[in-house]
């Protein structure tokens, strides 16, 4: 497993975590947002008012409300982004990290308009009647592309396990197993039916059960978050000083944390902020295909509230909850999970700053990294580590302390082998203190807030509800794909599939599922990204034809719009 995600991250570092990726995404929100001047800001009204029902009619076309697509890309969105993720960007890029979230999701906004408005316009009907939509459509019937919808469709399909399924249950066992300490299998089992209930019954039946969780579960999330920010009151100004001071540095180090780059940071908060709300992505014009509307700009006007509701709102109070509760800086007990243990030669502290410099490259990974893995053996008394060895064990981006090294429970006595910096048994359990990241750093903020450790239940809770939502919407694009390429009737193997992984990634090692994910975003984006650049024009006429229909329909409305 640790090759496999040595691969994994190598992988990403030529993608999303590679220099040219962010500047394409980002690039990509910035052209459209001039060329189209400035949508997700003058049409965010209007959205409000097409998202509630005020135009809909009887006749138009489509499986689900505006307001049942919304919440069904929501809930593709709101789940292990907001919690876990953000709590993952903060642990990498510091909470500068935060900032280049928000400001993919400003320009994602302009994307996801534009990205769903194209797929709406461009979809069909399958052959088993329900609408068939998606970035994959417009590609081929506008674009004549039909090799790149293929591309893009087989990357969904890969990304529907890699990002909507996988990284999701492991999130959740994870999760409950720490708070309610019920097993991760059982989690995954009695989770794999549910799931296997919901998803045989369509688009209609997702609908229907996404409309309700989204809306109750984020109201309970944002008042639990409240809970944690208003008690530390005093913390929310200096918390948006350190985001903003340091958005081009980088983070120093502080506490347990041993600083972080500007490049970490950049490439994390916008990393993150794709997987959170996954404006560019493609994934979410899946689902706004299948909604009720005769004018696919007026559904591309709804999708701009996700990036709002998604990461505006929910990532930056789950960001503030963890800067301002200042857990982000502590060492709490935990397991060591092993990709992020690192067993390294001589012996470092945290008052010396020269030393700390020197961990901060290596953790950074940069060019004049001073520090080499241990190659060797380690003693072992009663589980712990005998004084005097020149070896410092790195977990999590800090310097571990009071590890304990056990063995199917039992404590180890002995020597352990260590290769190039890992521990060469692979039964070896290590446990002690250290920071931590993703959904854990999220619930330990929910700890420090006027609900005590009561507050940790509502982010296992939300995880749950947030996280499985997030998975069943993820199960119609991964059918959706599977119509594309090989036709409705192997839509059923594909859910049967589904539903298997979702279970045995409730086993899985958090930090593998986690670059899975990373890769298979990637996969998806570029391809889109790459189609609505080319239909850049096609787009502006979309929306010129939109408001001269609209203007036609509702003259009232089109002059207090100010439209002429």
């Amino acid at each position: 497993m640790d090759i496999v995600n040595e691969f994994l991250v190598s992988l990403d570092g030529y993608l999303g975590s590679s220099p040219w990726f962010p500047y394409l995404l980002l690039g990509t929100g910035v052209f459209f947002t001039l060329y189209l001047k400035f949508p997700q800001i003058h049409f965010f009204r209007h959205a409000l008012r097409i998202v509630t029902g005020r135009y809909e009619k009887e006749s138009m076309k489509g499986d689900t409300s505006h307001f049942q697509a919304l919440t069904t890309a929501l809930s593709g969105t709101i789940g292990t982004g907001n919690i876990g993720g953000v709590g993952l960007a903060v642990y990498i890029g510091g909470p500068a990290a935060l900032f280049w979230m928000w400001a993919t999701a400003f320009l994602g906004m302009t994307t996801k308009f534009v990205e769903c408005s194209l797929s709406h316009k461009y979809r069909t009907v399958s052959e088993d009647g329900s609408i068939a939509g998606g970035p994959m459509y417009y590609m081929e019937r506008k674009l004549k592309m039909k090799w790149l919808a293929i591309i893009f469709a087989a990357a969904t399909l890969i990304c529907s396990f890699g990002t909507g399924n996988m990284p999701q249950i492991n999130n959740i066992a994870t999760s409950v197993e720490s708070t309610f300490s019920i097993p991760a299998w059982l989690t995954g089992a009695l989770l794999a039916v549910l799931l296997a209930l919901i998803i045989i019954g369509g688009i209609k039946r997702i609908a229907k059960v996404t409309e309700k969780i989204v809306p109750f579960m984020s109201v309970v999330y944002v008042l639990g978050a409240f809970a944690v920010i208003l008690y530390n009151y005093e913390n929310i100004l200096p918390s948006f000083a350190r985001i903003f001071s340091d958005i081009f540095s980088g983070t120093a180090a502080a506490g347990g944390f041993l600083g972080s780059s500007f490049a970490f940071a950049f490439t994390k908060g916008v990393g993150r902020g794709l997987y959170s709300n996954e404006a560019g992505q493609g994934s979410a014009a899946i689902a706004h295909s299948a909604a009720r509307a005769d004018e696919p700009i007026s559904e591309g006007m709804v999708a701009i509230l996700e990036p709002f509701i998604d990461t505006l709102i929910i990532c930056t109070i789950t960001g503030l909850a963890i800067l301002s509760s200042g857990v982000w800086l502590e060492k709490v007990p935990n397991v060591f999970q092993r990709a992020d243990m690192e067993v390294i030669e001589g012996v470092y502290e945290e008052d010396d700053q020269q030393q700390v410099l020197a961990l901060a490259r290596h953790i950074n990974q940069e060019d004049d990294d001073p520090i080499k893995p241990f190659n060797g053996s380690l003693s072992l008394e009663n589980g712990r580590l005998v004084p005097g060895q020149p070896i410092t064990v790195i977990h999590a981006r800090s310097i571990a302390e009071e590890i304990r090294f056990t063995k199917r429970g039992t404590p180890i006595n002995g020597p352990i082998k260590v290769v190039n910096g890992q521990l060469a048994e692979k039964a070896i359990e290590v446990q002690g203190h250290s920071l931590v990241h993703s959904a854990v750093l999220t619930a330990e903020a929910f700890k420090k807030g006027a609900l005590g450790d009561w507050g940790s239940y509502i982010v296992a809770i939300g995880l749950l509800l947030f996280a499985f939502s997030t998975v069943i919407s993820w199960s119609y694009y991964g059918d959706r794909a599977v119509t594309y390429l090989w036709g409705s009737k192997y839509v059923l193997p594909y859910r049967v599939a589904y539903v298997i992984a979702f279970f045995g990634a409730a086993l899985a090692d958090t930090t593998i599922v986690w670059s899975l994910a990373a890769v298979a975003i990637v996969l998806m984006a570029v391809p889109n990204l790459f189609g609505i650049l080319m239909l850049h024009k096609d787009m502006k006429q979309s929306i010129v034809e939109y408001w001269s229909k609209f203007k036609a329909d509702h003259p009232t409305e089109a002059k207090r719009l100010g439209l002429k």
